[in-house]
């Protein structure tokens, strides 16, 4: 892919990313109700946890809430984020190319993203939705190219069989006047 290309495709410079709101950080020693708290206030539908540089280490989505707080019957009032997060996610840079995350995203079945800056501080957390918007004008112009290349390769057949057709549609107009 050329360098141009390239530049295009980065998740830095997906508008997206310059108008996304500041993610949602805390301490790992944070409690779950102080994030879910924070979670409903913004309604956002995770959290990433951080040390002191701003480094993510972890993210807690509101599915972790609900499968290991919620039906493990632990106390979201004592219960420290460290305990139930997801350690070492994977991180996305802003440089890297929109499509090639889309498609980790999509085999490895995770939907939010953090990413960060050179130095690995969180700067947002895109998700599958934001890649899918990106990546929809060019499926749309994959399906009319294809539906084009189909129907001239297939040119004879379509003449052949429109020209039966329009025959068709003669002899019924001509065989119901002359009856």
């Amino acid at each position: 892919m050329s360098e141009d290309r390239r530049a295009g495709n980065r998740i830095k410079d997906r508008p997206e990313f310059a108008s996304k709101p500041r993610p949602l950080s805390f301490a790992a020693d944070t409690t779950v109700a102080e994030a879910v708290a924070a979670m409903c206030d913004k309604n956002y539908g995770s959290v990433m946890v951080v040390d002191g540089d701003q480094k993510v280490i972890g993210v807690v989505t509101e599915r972790d809430v609900m499968r290991k707080v919620v039906n493990g019957s632990l106390d979201a009032g004592s219960t420290r984020l460290e305990q139930v997060m997801t350690r070492e996610p994977r991180l996305a840079h802003e440089d890297d190319d929109v499509v090639d995350w889309l498609r980790i995203m999509s085999n490895e079945r995770f939907r939010r993203l953090p990413v960060v800056d050179a130095d690995g501080r969180i700067k947002a957390v895109f998700t599958q939705g934001d890649f899918v918007s990106y990546t929809w004008p060019d499926l749309m112009y994959q399906a009319t190219q294809m539906g084009r290349a189909t129907l001239t390769r297939n040119f004879p057949v379509v003449l052949i069989g429109g020209g039966v057709m329009l025959y068709t549609i003669l002899m019924v107009i001509v065989l119901g006047v002359v009856l």
